[in-house]
Order: structure tokens, then C-alpha cells, then sequence
């Protein structure tokens, strides 16, 4: 049985991702407001995701410093300040400010948390209570994206940012009854290790695909909104966030990836599949109607969930030894290319338009799969 810390803490990584994509919908509604560029209007995602592309092999030097519960609080306590400044701040430069500083706190949480479930859970329930929280933070992706358009709609942009930080500092206080409070380690790579891991084929390839999935993905889901303003300058924002229930398809191919690969025989094999479910969703989002692009998330986000599963299974399984360094460097690999993608494919966006934006984003899949017959090839021969 869940008890009711563990239960907080599924909260706590729910409400985080929340608080890291809430900005991403109602990009456009900043934009307006404060008369910012294209390019300024992105930031506000770009800035937050950043960090995430780099803590997972510098941040274990600064957590083992500290007890996962007092990291988890305390990084909890000022994220939720700080979404209740950024509510009431009427500065862009401070804005964007505010979101880099959360930018910051949000692996610090994120890490603390995932290492502390690992810990606290015995053997037996490890894989269930990691699938979990992995479903916790799919939920919250949604969430924080679906909530964010919706009291925007009714209550102004500011409404939901102040309801996060209440949240946040509510969950930081909860966590006061966490079971255990121990110091964990955690991934601390050396340069040395990390061009070790590099010089292997099976992971360089593996990181590769992975790196464009989710460019590809960020891409999307950053400009998506800035496109359906286009397509209707007087829609509100809750079409916008309903839009990203498809994200929900997570939950369900990362629960069943073992019955996936039995399907396909081998996760070589299942990783292309998803890759090429993923092209067709993008594919279909050149349809420029709501409706069609409704259906195109499901398919988009099951491509993606089902191959970004699969290659992180997949990653632990080749990793015999240091299994910590490895998928930290999966997970810097996957938030890299989605803090470019978040950015760089604007170019492509705002000066030659949708078709093009959606090209160039089939390209970067075309990669990936050429990546992951690689990474086959790798395995089976050692080529």
C-alpha cells in the first residue's frame, strides 16, 4: 500500500512539472501583454528547461551535500515563492528572470525526489513505484499545461501562478513527514567517464535518437499555440490547453513497454515503430484544423512516449556498470535537444510557416531513425 508520504511525494513531482510547462500555452498571451518579440515570447519554456539539460551530471555534486528531504523542501519553498512573484511581476526582464531562478530549482526537486523513491522502496516494488512517478510527471505535463490555458480563460494569466505557488509551499510543508531523511548518492561523472560512455556506439547512437525525439517534441508543443492563434486569432486559451490531452498516451505506452517489445521481438525493432508513429502524428499536424490536429496529439505523443520508454529501458540494459551515469547523461540528452528545440526551430516558424516548421521537424525524425538502425546495428554486430 502507497502511504500517504509517498503519496505527497508523487504530488510534489506532479506539481513541479506543472510549474515548469504552465508558461508554455499562453506563450502568445505574453506576447501580447508586453509587446515582446517572437523570440522573447519563447523564453519563458527555453529558460526553465535549460538547467534540466545539464543537471543530471553536474547536480549530483551539490546533492549529496544534502538529505534528500531537506533539498526537496527547501527547493519546494522557493520555487512556490517564486511563482507567487512571478504572478504579480509586471516586468518582462524580471519575468524572465524569475523563470531562469526556477529554472534551477526544479532539478534539484526532481532529482531528489526520483533518488529518494529508488531508495525508500523495496526491491519488489521499486519498478511499480518508478513507473509511478513517471506517470506523475506525465499527468502534471498535462496539467500544468491544460490549467494554465483554462484559468487563463476565466481569471487572466496570473490566477494559476499564484494558485502553483500556494501549492508548492503547501507541498513543501507536507514533506515535513517524508518517512526518511538520508543522504543519497548520486550520480557525480568524470570528464573521463563521460567520453567513455560517448565512445561507445550502442550509447552514442542511443543518445543521438534521443536528443531528436524530443527537439522534435519540444518543437511542437512550444509553438503549437503560436499556430492555432494564427489559424484563429479569436480562439481562447482552453482550446489551446485541451489540445494537450493527447500528452495523457504517455501514462499508457510507459505502463505497457514490456508487451510492446514482445510484439515487435526486440527493442531495436519497437523503437522504430514508435518513431514511425511519431512522423505520421507530425505528419498529420500539417492538416491546419483543430479537430484533425486534436487527433494528430494522440497519435504524436504515443510515437514519442512509446520510443522515448523503449530507448530509456533500453539504456539501462546495456549499461552494466554505472547504470547512474548513464541515464543521467539519457536524461541530458533528451532535455538538450528539447531546450533547442524549443527554440531553434522558431527561425524556421515565424519566417517560412507552418509546412516548413512541420518539414523540418520530419527531418529531425528521419534522423532519428536512421540513430536507431545504428544502434541495432551496433548491438547485433559491434559495428
Amino acid at each position: 500500500m502507497v502511504t500517504p508520504s509517498i503519496k505527497i511525494i508523487y504530488f510534489a513531482t506532479g506539481i513541479t512539472i506543472c510549474s515548469l510547462y504552465a508558461a508554455q500555452p499562453i506563450q502568445p498571451v505574453f506576447q501580447s501583454e508586453f509587446q515582446l518579440s517572437n523570440f522573447q515570447a519563447i523564453l519563458f519554456t527555453t529558460l526553465m528547461m535549460a538547467p534540466l539539460g545539464f543537471a543530471p551530471l553536474f547536480y549530483g555534486y551539490l546533492l549529496e551535500s544534502f538529505s534528500a528531504k531537506v533539498m526537496v523542501r527547501w527547493a519546494l519553498f522557493i520555487l512556490g515563492i517564486l511563482e507567487l512573484l512571478f504572478a504579480i511581476a509586471d516586468n518582462y526582464l524580471l519575468l524572465l528572470a524569475i523563470r531562469a531562478v526556477q529554472g534551477l530549482m526544479i532539478p534539484a526537486i526532481l532529482t531528489s525526489l526520483m533518488s529518494y523513491i529508488s531508495y525508500t522502496s523495496s526491491r519488489e516494488k521499486v519498478q511499480h513505484a518508478i513507473a509511478s512517478y513517471i506517470a506523475a510527471t506525465i499527468v502534471g505535463g498535462f496539467l500544468g499545461r491544460f490549467l494554465s490555458a483554462f484559468f487563463t480563460d476565466l481569471f487572466g494569466w496570473r490566477f494559476f501562478f499564484i494558485l502553483l505557488g500556494f501549492l508548492l509551499l503547501l507541498t513543501s510543508y507536507f514533506l515535513r513527514d517524508m518517512a526518511r531523511d538520508i543522504k543519497m548518492k548520486y550520480a557525480k561523472p568524470t570528464f573521463i567517464e563521460i567520453v567513455g560512455l560517448l565512445r561507445s556506439r550502442e550509447f552514442f547512437w542511443l543518445y543521438s535518437a534521443i536528443f531528436c525525439l524530443f527537439f522534435v517534441f519540444a518543437a511542437l508543443m512550444n509553438f503549437l499555440p503560436f499556430e492555432l492563434k494564427q489559424m484563429n486569432p479569436a480562439s481562447g486559451e482552453s482550446g489551446i490547453g485541451l489540445l494537450y490531452l493527447g500528452y495523457s498516451m504517455g501514462i499508457f505506452v510507459s505502463l505497457n513497454s514490456r508487451a510492446i517489445i514482445r510484439f515487435f521481438g526486440n527493442e531495436p525493432d519497437a523503437i522504430r515503430a514508435g518513431i514511425g508513429i511519431f512522423f505520421l502524428g507530425t505528419l498529420i499536424f500539417m492538416v491546419e484544423n483543430y479537430a484533425v490536429m486534436f487527433v494528430a496529439m494522440f497519435i504524436f505523443c504515443t510515437g514519442l512516449f512509446m520510443a522515448h520508454s523503449l530507448l530509456s529501458g533500453f539504456a539501462n540494459k546495456l549499461a552494466e556498470e554505472n547504470k547512474a551515469i548513464a541515464n543521467g547523461f539519457y536524461i541530458s540528452s533528451y532535455y538538450t535537444g528539447g531546450t533547442l528545440g524549443s527554440v531553434l526551430p522558431g527561425v524556421v516558424f515565424f519566417q517560412f510557416g507552418w509546412q516548413m516548421f512541420l518539414l523540418t521537424l520530419l527531418m529531425m525524425l528521419c534522423m532519428a531513425l536512421f540513430f536507431v538502425r545504428k544502434l541495432k546495428r551496433a548491438v547485433v554486430t559491434g559495428e
